[in-house]
């Protein structure tokens, strides 16, 4: 399902993926944001501009620049305030005069059970600043000239986390909560593996979408087999981590060490991130516990 990098489209440059959609890539790569992010035009006169991106001001001009005589900017919106999406909104918006659409503020849809592990730090860059002009609900809709959006409050990835349904397009804007070429970080406190997997559930009872426009990649042709694709990886990861502390009591670090096998030690410091995402919901379902007090160099160990 992983998209080939080296098919990446130029950055800067608009690229039409449907009728009434066209997406920029911004000029951001990353191991986290893989070729970079994609920012997302949709409509041919009211543009609704979906991730705008990092605070680039090559990717603003882009933006801009992709308008035609026609067309002006309607509507901003953000599936989630992580820095590689949000950050260029406001400034737009005080270009166009648009407003800004998102589910709330970096710290809005958190699960409360996640203010407990505020002090463990790590996450994967925040916008602390983002806050929408209007906030979208889940269930809200947005209407251009020729198209409608509405909300899907996803949390997990990041509590203020929305997926947006394009209803002439049957496609869904799937954000980080689902890419094609690698697993969503989760990453505690702002990333709850508990709501993730919840969220994935939630696309893979719908019905009706052909494709998926992620935050990151190619689009996503057979949507329902990625999720299931994507459930069933977090369960054998969880499966992993159970089996591995069979053997004793282990710290998240070493049982990266032990999971996570071959991959780019650059990489391990994400994937730790991951296991104590894991972690924290296995506490929660009474499947480990912590030897001591809660944290990133705790021991686990099965109950």
């Amino acid at each position: 399902m992983a998209a080939d990098a080296k098919n990446a489209p130029v950055p800067g440059k608009p690229v039409p993926l449907a009728p009434g959609l066209r997406r920029i890539l911004a000029p951001n790569p990353s191991p986290m944001t893989y070729t970079g992010t994609n920012t997302y035009l949709l409509g041919t006169r009211d543009i609704a501009v979906i991730d705008p991106g990092p605070p680039d001001d090559a990717h603003l001009q882009a933006i801009l620049d992709a308008l035609e005589a026609h067309q002006r900017i309607s509507h901003i919106v953000v599936t989630h305030s992580h820095i590689d999406h949000s950050p260029l909104a406001m400034v737009l918006a005080q270009i166009t005069d648009a407003p800004v659409h998102g589910f709330g503020g970096s710290s809005a849809g958190r699960a409360p059970v996640m203010d407990g592990f505020r002090n463990m730090g790590g996450g994967e860059g925040v916008d602390e600043t983002f806050m929408p002009d209007r906030s979208l609900a889940d269930g809200g809709q947005l209407r251009g000239t020729d198209w409608t959006l509405e909300a899907l409050h996803t949390p997990g990835h990041m509590g203020n986390h929305l997926c947006l349904h394009w209803a002439e397009g049957r496609a869904l804007f799937s954000g980080d909560l689902v890419m094609g070429w690698a697993t969503s970080m989760v990453s505690p406190p702002d990333g709850h593996l508990t709501d993730f997997m919840a969220s994935l559930h939630r696309l893979a009872a719908r019905e009706g979408d052909a494709v998926y426009y992620p935050g990151h990649g190619a689009p996503i042709d057979e949507p329902a087999a990625r999720v299931q694709e994507l459930l069933a990886h977090r369960q054998m990861r969880e499966a992993q981590i159970l089996d591995a502390l069979a053997g004793g009591a282990l710290t998240p670090e070493g049982l990266t060490r032990k999971i996570y096998i071959d991959v780019d030690p650059a990489l391990l410091p994400a994937a730790e991130r991951n296991v104590v995402a894991h972690l924290i919901d296995l506490s929660l379902r009474k499947r480990v516990r912590p030897v001591g007090k809660l944290s990133l160099v705790a021991s686990f160990e099965l109950v």
